[in-house]
């Protein structure tokens, strides 16, 4: 049997401009189980049911039957389908608040990066009203959305079949995670790749054509050249001395290795290591993205002389210009301009894999 849980709203559906006050409507509401009471063995699956054009809650039904056989005689399975965005910030957070054992992401890049701030709140982890902070609810993840780039980084196929196998071991390592801040407002968290400018200028209109599923990359890209000019940067790493980088295209944080729907675009990143990757791309043309493509995706562009690469705990990154027009994203969600900071979270979550 699937138990399905209810999350008391306190508004219809909201975006992210407005969730930090939502945040705070929440504190108050609770999880509805229908089923067992037990919190302690319940693993809560996160689905957006709209995902890759419809393709993830028809995929999701699908492999219910599977999924009840394989956990189901064990555990409690809570299902809950999101309802608009930010939703499943809220569901992942009520649910660590009940104790779940664990709350799976299933759907895209899109979905994981939702259920990854929702382990957040204020600044600080969320944790169990009852249990003293002895109890660690899990991150999972069930790819089933257009990129699932964050997969890529641990090696494993687009298979939920193979997801749910992971997840019946139920074996934990911790992850880290990274925060982003701005000059006001709550932190915000990423699990996989933030960038900067054309990259980012790219994710933002790609976003628009989720429905041509990979192509969707593509057609951002072509849009984010338009109009495009690679501005000068002012960066600070690890809170040291400031240094100028000229003609910037693109600039990429990496807690994991892909993006965009499979480019390596930081190939020595590793989610466990307690360090980002950034990678900077200074006066790239179109025609070089034309040429070097395959060594994007490969991830062997470092060797590239107007390419650098270094590992960090953080860097802050401004315009020098201040036009307040440079991109900024993470995981596929836009963020708004610079200036921001960006730093790690070693061992932040524990993932089940």
């Amino acid at each position: 049997m699937v138990y399905r849980i209810a999350v008391a709203m306190a508004k219809p559906l909201f975006t992210r401009a407005d969730h930090h006050s939502m945040a705070s409507d929440l504190s108050s509401d609770r999880i509805t189980y229908r089923g067992d009471s037990t919190r302690r063995g319940d693993l809560v699956f996160v689905v957006n049911p709209r995902g890759a054009n419809g393709r993830t809650g028809k995929e999701w039904k699908k492999l219910l039957p599977y999924l009840r056989s394989r956990l189901g005689k064990d555990r409690n399975i809570c299902e809950c389908l999101t309802s608009g965005p930010s939703h499943a910030i809220d569901i992942t957070r009520e649910a660590i608040r009940e104790g779940a054992d664990a709350v799976v992401a299933v759907g895209g890049d899109g979905t994981l990066h939702e259920v990854v701030n929702g382990f957040f709140w204020a600044g600080q982890p969320v944790s169990a009203h009852d249990q003293g902070g002895s109890h660690t609810t899990a991150l999972g993840v069930i790819p089933l959305g257009t990129g699932s780039d964050f997969a890529r980084t641990f090696g494993w196929k687009n298979d939920p079949h193979e997801a749910i196998e992971r997840i019946s071991r139920g074996l934990r390592s911790r992850i880290d995670i990274g925060v982003i801040s701005g000059e006001s407002g709550e932190p915000h968290y990423f699990l996989n790749v933030a960038d900067i400018h054309l990259s980012a200028k790219a994710g933002y209109y790609a976003s628009r054509y989720k429905r041509f599923g990979n192509l969707c990359y593509v057609i951002g890209a072509l849009r984010g050249f338009m109009g495009h000019s690679n501005r000068d940067l002012r960066i600070k790493v690890n809170g040291g001395d400031w240094e100028v980088f000229p003609q910037v295209t693109a600039l990429c944080i990496g807690n994991a290795k892909f993006f965009g729907g499979g480019m390596k675009i930081t190939p020595n990143a590793d989610p466990c290591n307690g360090n980002l990757e950034v990678v900077i791309l200074q006066n790239f043309k179109w025609y070089d993205f034309v040429f070097k493509m395959h060594k994007l995706y490969n991830g062997t562009h470092l060797s590239e002389n107007n390419v650098c690469s270094r590992s960090v705990q953080s860097i802050e990154v401004e315009e020098i210009e201040g036009s307040g027009s440079i991109y900024v994203q993470s995981d596929g969600e836009h963020l708004g301009f610079l200036p921001r900071k960006f730093c790690i979270l070693p061992a932040a979550i524990e993932m089940l894999r």
